[in-house]
C-alpha cells in the first residue's frame, strides 16, 4: 500500500507547530532545490543544511519532516515523472495558489544556492529555466480574470515542473571529462 504525499496543509500545520518561521512552499522549493543541485544531507540533515534554526531538536526528527524529505526525493526520482512543486489546493484562491508560486521559486533557487553546486555547463535550455525559476520567483501578479488566471497559473506551474525535471537530470549527472577513444 503507497500512502499520499504530504499536503502542503499537512506541512503548513507542522511547520506552525514546530515554529520553523518558514512557509510550506518555500521549504518545499528549498528542500527540491538543495536535491535537484546534488546536495547530500540526508533525511535527518537536511534541516540543518538549508538553514534551519529549530526551537526544539525534536524538530530534526519531525514525522512531517522526514516525509517531506522522503516525497521530494521520490518525486524527483519518479520514473513517470510525478513530481509536483508542493503548493495549496485547488480550493484556494489563484491569487494564494501564484503568490505560493513565487515563495516556491524563491525557495528553490536559496536550495540550489545552499547545496554548493556551481550549475556551470547546463545546457542552454537548463540555463533557461533557471533564469526563468529565477524571474518568476521576483514576479508580482496582476489579477484579471478569474478563468484567464487559472490558466495562466496552471500553464506556469507546468513549465516549473517539466523545467524541475530537467534541472534534476543535468545537475545530477556526472561530469564526465572529456576523453576522446582512439
Amino acid at each position: 500500500m503507497t500512502r499520499s504525499p504530504l499536503t502542503h496543509a499537512e506541512l503548513a500545520t507542522a511547520l506552525k507547530t514546530l515554529r520553523l518561521g518558514v512557509g510550506a512552499s518555500d521549504l518545499h522549493g528549498s528542500l527540491t532545490g538543495y536535491l535537484c543541485a546534488g546536495g547530500i544531507a540526508g533525511v535527518e540533515e537536511w534541516p540543518r543544511a538549508l538553514e534551519i534554526e529549530p526551537e526544539a531538536a525534536t524538530a530534526l526528527n519531525d514525522a512531517a519532516l522526514r516525509r517531506l524529505y522522503k516525497d521530494c526525493r521520490a518525486q524527483l526520482e519518479d520514473p513517470d515523472l510525478g513530481f509536483e512543486p508542493l503548493l495549496p489546493g485547488d480550493e484556494a484562491s489563484v491569487e494564494h495558489r501564484a503568490e505560493a508560486l513565487v515563495e516556491w521559486c524563491r525557495g528553490f533557487l536559496g536550495g540550489v544556492g545552499l547545496s554548493g553546486a556551481q550549475p556551470r555547463g547546463l545546457s542552454p535550455d537548463a540555463t533557461e529555466v533557471l533564469s526563468d525559476i529565477g524571474r518568476i520567483a521576483g514576479s508580482q501578479f496582476a489579477y484579471e480574470d478569474a478563468e484567464e488566471d487559472e490558466t495562466a497559473l496552471n500553464e506556469v506551474l507546468e513549465f516549473v515542473r517539466v523545467g524541475v525535471l530537467l534541472l534534476h537530470a543535468e545537475m545530477r549527472k556526472p561530469r564526465s571529462s572529456r576523453h576522446t577513444v582512439h
